[in-house]
């Protein structure tokens, strides 16, 4: 167990940001990598659609995305993007949801409550923990997140997933791409935000759909409305200029200039397998730490399925332990804002439906130096937060 800091830490980290979402920004970023942002013209202009293209064949290109298999940038964030599909294509078989964390659950909302579908299987499972895979039923469609944001857990690997597959695989992997290996053989859509593991600007969804998925936008049509935003057919077929930057609404050309430069810097360091590394490396910080760490452990329960982006915290001193869960919940939240308040680290606490403790984002963006320089002060404003507890007893 690491002694307990008695006094501050000397060296803060230079980038205190470690939101999971939006996250920080690519190293070196300025606000001068927009400088050339199409700003002022339609997106409907020839160079404002080549740039748009750009980004998708930027996303293609680094994300490794098969070439038959369509990429739209959508409205409404990663939201938006599962949202489309689960609206326009769920009924046409039973379906499997898949939750374990509050996004998860989300969807299981939304497709039980909103949609109303008949036939749905709900496997679910507690904060920490994965439901068990082995019971998916892929004659259905399966409805998934890859990584859990707001728990630290994802899956470990696409192996669960068979290839011969007869529903389709609609994955979450908002948290997960670019620094988690996606099997897109095995995926059919796939959605996420630029905010996440690019450190990108909010607002707008990545919906990539398989053959398969586009077979079945083509051949089933849904007894219920659909507002525009949600339509990707006309006619019994798809609509192709969504994939081939017609958006369906206004983008932002600041995010799409922002998005291009987070893109390009992926490619520079390395592509998909640097930025990958990075991840890990950055994870590998957190967990060196918590090995030798008494008061803190993973809310992750099994290893290999612990989150290498929103890597998710419980704090598990006896002392802490024994509190009610409001107070638990108000210890981590004095412990966060004491650091915040001191500049050392930003929004790192649990996300507000998920257990007390800490969400510390170390996906590709973010430095392995800044979160060494971080869990010292994790150290620190433990102990500092404790004693106090301990005063006021």
């Amino acid at each position: 167990m690491a002694e307990t800091p008695q006094t501050a830490p000397a060296v803060k980290p230079a980038n205190p940001n470690f939101s999971s979402g939006p996250c920080a920004k690519r190293p070196g970023w300025t606000v001068a990598a927009l400088a050339d942002a199409l700003t002022g013209r339609s997106h409907r202009s020839k160079p404002a659609k080549a740039r748009i293209q750009k980004a998708i064949d930027l996303t293609r290109e680094l994300l490794q995305v098969p070439a038959d298999y369509r990429i739209g940038i959508v409205p409404a964030s990663d939201t938006g993007a599962v949202e489309m599909f689960l609206w326009s294509a769920l009924g046409a078989r039973g379906v499997d949801m898949l939750a374990w964390e509050s996004f998860g659950a989300g969807w299981v909302t939304d497709v039980q409550k909103q949609l109303k579908l008949d036939d749905v299987r709900v496997l679910d499972a507690p904060y920490g923990e994965l439901p068990d895979l082995a019971q998916v039923d892929f004659a259905r469609d399966v409805v998934f997140t890859w990584n859990g944001t707001t728990s630290g857990v994802r899956v470990p690997d696409a192996d669960w997933i068979p290839a011969n597959r007869e529903g389709l695989t609609i994955c979450d992997a908002t948290s997960a791409a670019f620094a988690q290996k996606l099997d897109f053989a095995k995926l059919d859509v796939v959605t996420f935000s630029w905010q996440k593991a690019l450190g990108g600007e909010a607002a707008h969804g990545i919906l990539i759909l398989s053959p398969r998925a586009v077979e079945r936008l083509e051949t089933y049509k849904p007894d219920r409305p659909l507002p525009k935003i949600f339509r990707m057919t006309k006619g019994g077929k798809l609509i192709e200029g969504i994939f081939k930057a017609e958006t369906i609404n206004t983008v932002s050309m600041l995010c799409i200039e922002d998005a291009v430069d987070a893109m390009e810097w992926g490619l520079e360091i390395g592509g998909l397998a640097a930025m990958q590394a990075r991840a890990d490396a950055n994870f590998k910080v957190l967990n060196d730490w918590v090995a030798k760490t008494g008061w803190v452990d993973f809310l992750a329960k099994v290893p290999e399925q612990r989150s290498n982006t929103s890597v998710c915290l419980s704090i598990v001193d006896p002392a802490i332990v024994a509190l009610d869960a409001e107070a638990q919940a108000a210890f981590a939240k004095a412990l966060v804002a004491r650091l915040d308040k001191l500049g050392v680290g930003y929004d790192f606490g649990s996300y507000k439906d998920a257990p007390a403790g800490l969400r510390i984002w170390a996906g590709c963006t973010v430095e392995a130096s800044d979160l060494a320089a971080l869990t010292p002060w994790l150290d620190w404003a433990f102990a500092e937060e404790k004693a106090l507890l301990k005063a006021a007893a």
